[in-house]
């Protein structure tokens, strides 16, 4: 199956300040407040949803087509995700901006002041499908993720008139897109992913019942934290999927990301949809056990045995014929 993925690229530029920010804020001169904070460190992560999504189908041996903008200072980030079987071929890199930046600073209380440079991602409402398609010889399936608004639009219009499935994940982008903006996004999807809150926000946005969605979507998946996924479709019963045990709990960001990276794996290698989902979570826990979106490492007879002791022998028959992992 050839699959493409859009969304935003971003690097994370994560800084600790051992202070109180409330500790140097004089509450009567807010109107002219100016600051500076000397930090701790400074981390530097790799980001994005669509960079971390297909990163994490490449873990797992395929080779899902990127589609995004950036600056021309991606050249590091693409050589990461190169080796990691990305095909990075049609992500458009900018003339005039840089890779979109994501710079936050934390202090002692958990108080994070914080800033999200766009940059070049703006660009990608630029990007138009066709290209790629002509590229590859087709596209069977693209998950469209948080991106620009004109880039996201777009790409769901272009699938339509296109006729390729497509997967509506607007996940952060929800809390600034209107009603009708979320309705063009969704609507005929075959897939439409969120978690539990932001399945609420596109009820509330949109005024569309829970029903009135499922019958606009071919399938509806709700991630649920630590009580796993559900997976809805029309005239079926709800599918429940829980989440195998963590080893440790290092950090939970970029978990939504690998769920989705191993759930449209097993979409691609033609998997039942409560296969997926045991492949999405399985996938996450190896997020959730590491600081970063991609730095976990997966063994594949380590990620077999674990799949297979979460769920069942059976399970893990089901993917080791399709899973493909670097390292053996």
């Amino acid at each position: 199956m050839r699959v493409c993925v859009t969304g935003s690229i971003a690097t994370d530029h994560l800084m600790t300040f051992p202070g109180r920010f409330s500790d140097s804020i004089v509450a009567d001169r807010l109107d002219r407040i100016s600051l500076s904070f000397l930090v701790d460190d400074l981390d530097v992560r790799r980001g994005g949803v669509a960079a971390n999504v297909a990163f994490g189908m490449g873990v797992l041996g395929l080779n899902p087509v990127l589609v995004a903008a950036v600056g021309v200072d991606f050249s590091d980030y693409r050589s990461w995700l190169d080796r990691h079987g990305v095909d990075t071929l049609s992500v458009h890199v900018s003339d005039v901006r840089h890779t979109a930046r994501f710079v936050c600073t934390t202090d002692s209380e958990q108080c994070q002041i914080a800033s999200f440079y766009p940059g070049a991602m703006s660009e990608a409402r630029d990007i138009e499908l066709g290209p790629v398609i002509e590229r590859l010889g087709g596209l069977d399936l693209v998950l469209i993720g948080a991106n620009d608004p004109g880039a996201m639009a777009r790409h769901t219009d272009e699938c339509r008139y296109r006729g390729i499935p497509f997967i509506a994940d607007p996940s952060q982008q929800l809390a600034l897109l209107d009603g009708d903006a979320i309705k063009q996004l969704i609507d005929g999807a075959a897939y439409l992913f969120s978690n539990d809150y932001e399945a609420g926000l596109i009820q509330q946005k949109t005024g569309w019942s829970a029903e009135d969605i499922l019958g606009r979507v071919g399938v509806r998946v709700t991630t649920l934290g630590k009580k796993g996924a559900r997976i809805e479709s029309q005239g079926a019963e709800p599918i429940e999927v829980g989440c195998p045990p963590e080893e440790l709990k290092a950090d939970p960001t970029g978990v939504g990301d690998a769920f989705r990276a191993g759930f449209v794996a097993g979409l691609s290698w033609g998997m039942p949809l409560d296969r997926c989902a045991q492949l999405g979570s399985m996938l996450a826990t190896y997020v959730i056990e590491t600081v970063g979106t991609q730095e976990y490492d997966v063994a594949q007879r380590h990620f077999l045995q674990r799949f297979a002791a979460a769920y069942g022998d059976d399970a893990a028959a089901d993917i080791a014929a399709h899973i493909r992992c670097p390292r053996p």
